[in-house]
């Protein structure tokens, strides 16, 4: 089956449907390092499933520049993406590229996809105003999404984006992207899943929109994604392998110790895997002094720090006092799952301090990485923040995955009966977190 990704960012939600066995036609993303990104993973795929991914091994090792790993590729393989802004005036472009990467008797089965939820995010209206966010263009890009549906008309799609989504402009916004849904062919239902649910040890709720073509609607429907597993592990299981850092350390030589078993169930490492990103940031002196503070805090009092009450005056550096008071926050090691993972972590660690006090640091890229549940062999190209932006911006893998796999029984008819209501009455009571997990 083939998809088309929007807005694929470093490929998190395409990374799920490779896994569950669709064939991507096309990755479209407007930021030039997540385009390499996701090249490079495509050209890990090819050379796993050729035999030859000691070739890829040999390019993380080497340092080798990206343009001589995809010299190792036919030119299809990292043609796939295609680096664009997805706007009224971009599109007829871009359906040309893709249209010569289809054969004359292919469809496309799925598009996936979420525009940038920046403007729908709750924290970003509390920043920046909400007029300010509900006037930018990004916020009207479902329209271009509903132009793809309506040139290639795919059996079905799925949206991806914040909660936030749910009360901008009023509680409007969803309205007006089913009625350009409906007018593009499709019919859709909203429900809000979160990752932890799906193996990731991480809190991200999320909203998850999967439409379908008006004339499929007797045969589909919102399949229903809750899994049927449970498990008991920690957000240890996450960072106890890797090799210990100090701030501003990067250690790629080698693991600690051997893969924990969260990682081996889930695939995030195995025996033969090669470290890379295993970096962490430098900070200043009293951001230091700060982390301490509040892995103490968290260790004795099993409670995260709150700024400013817990801190010394010349530790105050922040004109808001009374707002965003965990600014500064551990990543619990005890607990199920870490505070939600966003891009915001590109500009500072505050937010992602981690458990050891030994180590007094902010999370390195691939702890970052694992807590979105990308495996140790997905490389991220470009500079360390960008890195991380990719990284806070993606859609979790594994929760990916599971969405694909069902998305993938429903088209093929396996999922008889097993749809949720196409309009359920949660989904328009949703409750909001104002915090910065949003």
């Amino acid at each position: 089956m083939k998809y088309i990704d929007l807005f694929a960012g470093a490929g998190g939600l395409s990374e799920g449907f490779s896994r569950a066995g669709f064939e991507a036609v096309a990755h479209v993303e407007i930021d030039y390092h997540a385009c390499n990104t996701l090249k490079t993973r495509q050209a890990w795929y090819y050379l796993k499933n050729k035999g030859l991914r000691h070739l890829y091994d040999e390019y993380l090792r080497s340092g080798k520049s990206p343009e001589e790993l995809y010299a190792l590729v036919p030119p299809e393989i990292t043609n796939s993406v295609i680096h664009a802004e997805i706007s009224e005036k971009t599109t007829p472009g871009i359906f040309q590229l893709i249209d010569q990467k289809l054969g004359p008797d292919e469809r496309v089965d799925l598009i996936v996809g979420g525009p940038p939820c920046q403007t729908f995010s709750v924290a970003g209206r509390a920043r920046l105003g909400r007029q300010a966010m509900e006037d930018d263009p990004r916020s009207r890009l479902y329209i271009q999404y509903a132009g793809f549906l309506a040139h290639y008309q795919p059996r079905m799609f799925v949206f991806e984006n914040v909660l936030g989504l749910q009360s901008f402009r009023q509680r409007n916004q969803l309205d007006h992207i089913r009625d350009t849904f409906r007018e593009a062919g499709y019919d859709m239902a909203v429900h809000k899943w979160n990752a932890r649910d799906f193996g990731v040890l991480q809190s991200r709720e999320r909203l998850i929109i999967i439409g379908w073509r008006h004339d499929q609607h007797q045969e589909l429907g919102y399949p229903d994604l809750q899994p049927d597993y449970k498990h008991n592990f920690r957000v240890w299981d996450l960072l106890r392998d890797l090799p210990p850092l100090r701030p501003g350390e990067k250690d790629n030589r080698r693991y600690k110790s051997a893969p924990t078993p969260y990682l081996q169930r889930f695939g995030l490492r195995d025996e033969n895997q090669i470290l890379t990103w295993h970096e962490s940031r430098a900070h200043r002196p009293v951001d230091l002094e700060i982390y301490a503070k509040a892995i103490q805090v968290w260790d004795r009092e099993a409670r995260q720090l709150r700024y400013p009450d817990d801190l010394d005056a010349h530790q105050i550096s922040h004109k808001n006092v009374t707002g965003f008071k965990d600014r500064f926050k551990v990543v619990a090691g005890e607990k199920p799952f870490s505070q939600t993972v966003v891009a915001h972590i590109h500009k500072d660690g505050h937010y992602y301090i981690h458990p050891d006090a030994g180590q007094c640091r902010s999370l390195s890229v691939r702890e970052a990485a694992r807590l979105q549940s990308f495996p140790d062999n997905y490389y991220f190209e470009g500079p360390r923040g960008s890195a991380y932006k990719q990284i806070g911006n993606a859609v979790p893998p594994l929760m990916a995955e599971r969405i694909a796999r069902r998305v993938k029984a429903a088209l093929q008819g396996k999922l008889k009966g097993q749809f949720l209501p196409s309009e359920p009455a949660a989904s328009k009571q949703l409750q909001l977190d104002y915090s910065l997990a949003d």
